[in-house]
């Protein structure tokens, strides 16, 4: 509420009391003015910067991910964002803080597929219920994963991968940025794809994961390009193939899982911005106009695609849907892997 309103609804409580005594028909008009002074104070949003949470550490992808939404939506829409690092527990922590959030427009989650689409199916028990306790405001980024190994491994494709892994059982560690993370479940269902079995070693969040399979305790992982690309290009790790639909143009000639004999091993991740459920539609619809416009604009296509990724600009109802068909999927390739996290 800005000042000049929240110095005026005193004084007009008090001419409403005196007007009360003096007459009704005065104490009705005085009625009038103090709705529409409320009404004027429910316009004026955001009238406090809005807490992004975020389920990564600083400098994770997420965490880019939410300052540049931060930065833009500031600085073109007006909307003060304060980015909230919430990692652990696959993205988990940081919905179910936003699940109890009062829906008032001031608290939106930087939601996750393993957090709004297959969590449920690998934790026995969720102290949140993705489809009940969140409304799907807009889609912010679709990003393949690149399979990439440490440069020590003697492996130079896939099918060398898969080849080693059969012939040393149980022996390679799958880095992954945590339980129910893009990253554990592309490499769940690629084992699923390959018929070989790895050891799955969750983090919080893809900077430490990156960080351990650099040193080599660690053998292999399913991360985002931005995370891992710096590294291939200076021959400290090694990529051997790229789970989406196409190959990225940074590294042409690695190819894709489907190119490389796994063409069911196709995977790509997606991150969106969700409210808490009962958030008012005002509110989502003043998101959904901002960050489309946002999603739009040259300079953030290009940061996207420096991510690895590309826009999802997908509003309330659209993404909705897409979210409800990613749960029908992964609660699929869930059940068929066999993973779970308790």
């Amino acid at each position: 509420m800005n000042e000049g309103i929240r110095q005026r609804l005193p004084r007009l409580a008090r001419l409403f009391d005196m007007a009360m005594v003096a007459g009704g028909g005065i104490a009705l008009g005085l009625a009038a003015a103090l709705c529409a002074t409320s009404t004027m104070a429910a316009d004026v949003y955001p009238a406090k910067p809005v807490t992004l949470v975020v389920p990564g550490p600083p400098g994770g992808i997420t965490d880019q991910l939410a300052r540049l939404v931060a930065l833009r939506l500031g600085r073109d829409a007006g909307i003060q964002v304060v980015v909230d690092n919430r990692p652990g527990a696959g993205g988990n922590i940081a919905a179910e803080l936003v699940a109890r959030a009062q829906p008032d427009g001031y608290t939106v989650l930087l939601g996750s597929q393993g957090m709004m689409a297959s969590n449920q199916y690998l934790y026995k028990s969720l102290r949140f219920d993705p489809a009940r306790d969140f409304v799907p405001a807009e889609g912010l980024i679709s990003i393949p994963n690149l399979l990439v190994v440490n440069s020590n491994l003697p492996v130079h494709s896939v099918k060398d991968l898969v080849t080693y892994a059969r012939a040393n059982p149980g022996k390679l560690a799958v880095a992954s940025a945590g339980n129910g993370t893009g990253s554990h479940l592309t490499a769940e269902l690629f084992q699923t794809q390959a018929g070989v079995k790895l050891n799955h070693v969750p983090y919080k969040g893809s900077m430490p994961a990156i960080n351990d399979l650099l040193a080599g305790q660690v053998d292999l992982t399913f991360d985002y390009p931005v995370s891992t690309l710096p590294q291939i290009q200076a021959g400290k790790l090694r990529a051997l193939a790229v789970t989406g639909p196409t190959r990225l143009p940074a590294l042409p000639d690695v190819p894709t899982i489907a190119e490389a004999g796994y063409r069911d091993a196709e995977s790509t991740s997606w991150l969106g911005l969700f409210f808490p459920a009962h958030t008012g539609e005002a509110v989502v619809a003043k998101w959904h106009v901002a960050v489309e416009k946002m999603l739009a604009d040259r300079a953030v296509i290009a940061e996207l695609q420096r991510m690895g990724g590309a826009p999802l600009p997908l509003g309330e109802d659209k993404f909705g849907k897409f979210v409800a068909a990613e749960r029908t999927k992964w609660k699929a390739i869930v059940a068929r892997s066999g993973a779970s996290v308790d």
